[in-house]
């Protein structure tokens, strides 16, 4: 199987932790594009690797391009669109990239994650 895109279950806990997190701003809307230029970087990290400092900025980048309910949900199905042919996860990572980052979230990270409840 190809490591080109994320694990769906990791890159769906890695966007809930970034776009639950993300306040509604208003502005242009998401695109995949965006989404998947954003985390790629944390691919290595999700899979054993060390942290990038590109990975915490490419989540921060998207808190920050997540404006919208219709954002965070778009953002959402495109990484579990994206993510479907990587293996490798560690899912105790995934669990820790926010705290990696320097990013506090006050809910449970779950791989089940339904994008269309998220606000």
């Amino acid at each position: 199987m190809a490591r080109s895109a994320l694990h769906p279950v990791a890159l769906v806990v890695a966007t809930t932790v970034v776009l639950l997190a993300a306040a509604p701003r208003g502005g242009e809307a998401i695109t995949c594009s965006q989404v998947y230029g954003d985390l790629i970087s944390c691919v290595g990290y999700l899979q054993g690797g060390p942290i990038k400092q590109q990975c915490c900025s490419g989540i921060k980048s998207l808190i920050a391009a997540a404006r919208t309910t219709q954002d965070r949900r778009t953002a959402c199905g495109c990484i579990k669109t994206a993510a479907a042919g990587l293996s490798g996860i560690d899912f105790g990572r995934v669990s820790q990239l926010p705290g990696q980052c320097g990013i506090s979230v006050s809910y449970k990270i779950s791989p089940n994650v339904d994008c269309s409840k998220i606000n």
